[in-house]
């Protein structure tokens, strides 16, 4: 059992503030409660002027990309957002392989836990070290004590072989672990993939997760090759009744495509900075409800950092208020626990070292999390009950080494591209 020695705690849900000592337990179903003492010779972390609260959840995320920071550029500036794909994250994943992908894991990982992350949902993508490519991501996140739901891009543009490969991947890992069906995006999927992936997804009673209409040029080719748009070929498939089922992005929806989504059970993923680097354009929530996550599209590993964007960037499309800013960044933990998923419970927490000039009420606290609370502020996290960052260094995990060991497979990543 771990105690949290004088904490203020604030309620994720209501984020009403008590303070106390806090008792955590352990596992995937630990609680958390107050207690009137700290027994004596227990574990304990001393959390007097701390902010305590329900640690963060990335609900897409590419971390394949961990190693591409300052990597070099493509060889001519791309000219649209296929081209940016074809150039830079194609080569990119292409590249990897099996050393590179557990360096990416661990490195990404690190970075999100120290930000006050304890889950991700990954996107992954390595089609040339596919096989026994999920596992290798998830014991890695398993070393750093980081809760996981995980799937394989299933594409079309890399061959038959390849494609198969992915599709076995997928099937294998679904057998031993909880996890989703990745599929690339509408435009590299033809209708054999399509339907083969949802009926995995269904024979293993999850969801799918994909990329949708990030750019126009999906709507684009989805007309073209299926006389439909994206949203309407998935709902189609009845694909999208599953309120497991991922799409991410969602940027280029008509009023049509707005109003099937939102009259179905899927969930969506904004990645506003995502967006903003590929220059595809903006988000805008009219019309598609409550069901909005936020992730990060592998930019980084940092949720407060994420929430901040799309609140900066929704004030120029009619606003967004903190408080509905800070609901879509914990709308996350209602994705994962009204489906089951475990590995997100009470018992995944974040102390905060965070001591403004102003003071920190019920009523402000979420003006505190979009603009004074940053991942500098993280000092401990705790994941499954158990402590996985104490005074912002790893306990799991020798982080050093691991990015030691990272920055050699850098340098042969970007030898190859």
């Amino acid at each position: 059992m771990l105690y949290l020695r004088d904490a203020t705690f604030v309620d994720w849900k209501s984020l009403r503030l008590r303070r106390g000592h806090l008792e955590v337990a352990s596992g995937d179903a630990g609680k958390i409660r107050f207690v009137s003492r700290v027994p004596r010779g227990a574990e304990v972390l001393e959390c007097s002027g701390r902010l305590v609260t329900k640690s963060f959840v990335i609900a897409h995320h590419h971390l394949y990309s961990a190693l591409a920071c300052g990597m070099p550029g493509p060889k001519r500036a791309p000219k649209n957002f296929p081209d940016m794909l074809k150039q830079v994250w194609w080569n990119l994943d292409r590249a990897l392989d099996e050393d590179m992908v557990r360096a990416c894991a661990l490195a990404g990982g690190i970075a999100a836990a120290k930000a006050g992350t304890t889950f991700i949902i990954d996107h992954h993508s390595s089609p040339n070290a596919v096989r026994g490519s999920l596992d290798l991501i998830a014991s890695a996140l398993d070393e750093i004590g980081l809760g996981h739901l995980l799937c394989v891009e299933l594409s079309d543009r890399d061959g038959k072989a390849r494609r198969e490969a992915a599709l076995e991947e997928t099937d294998g890992y679904l057998r031993k672990r909880q996890g989703l069906v990745g599929l690339h995006a509408s435009f590299t999927v033809g209708d054999e993939l399509l339907d083969r992936a949802i009926a995995l997804a269904v024979g293993r009673d999850t969801g799918i997760h994909i990329h949708v209409a990030e750019a126009l040029d999906d709507q684009k080719a989805c007309a073209q090759q299926h006389g439909m748009r994206v949203v309407q070929r998935l709902a189609s498939t009845g694909i999208l009744e599953s309120p497991k089922t991922l799409l991410a992005h969602g940027l280029h929806l008509n009023a049509a495509e707005r109003t099937l989504f939102r009259s179905s059970r899927a969930w969506l993923v904004q990645n506003e900075e995502s967006n903003q680097n590929n220059a595809v354009g903006g988000f805008d929530p009219k019309g598609l409800g409550n069901r909005l996550l936020l992730g990060t599209d592998g930019m980084h590993g940092d949720m407060l950092a994420s929430t901040r964007a799309a609140y900066l960037a929704a004030q120029a499309r009619g606003g967004m208020s903190p408080l509905d800013a800070y609901r879509k960044l914990r709308r996350a933990h209602d994705y994962l626990s009204t489906n089951g998923f475990q590995g997100d419970g009470d018992n995944n927490l974040v102390a905060l070292d965070y001591a403004p000039a102003t003071p920190v009420t019920e009523r402000n606290l979420a003006g505190h999390f979009l603009f004074g609370m940053n991942s500098s502020h993280v000092e401990h996290v705790i994941s499954g009950g158990k402590i996985i960052v104490k005074n912002r260094r790893m306990t799991r995990v020798d982080e050093d080494k691991i990015l030691k060991d990272a920055a050699g497979q850098t340098e042969r990543l970007w030898r190859r591209l």
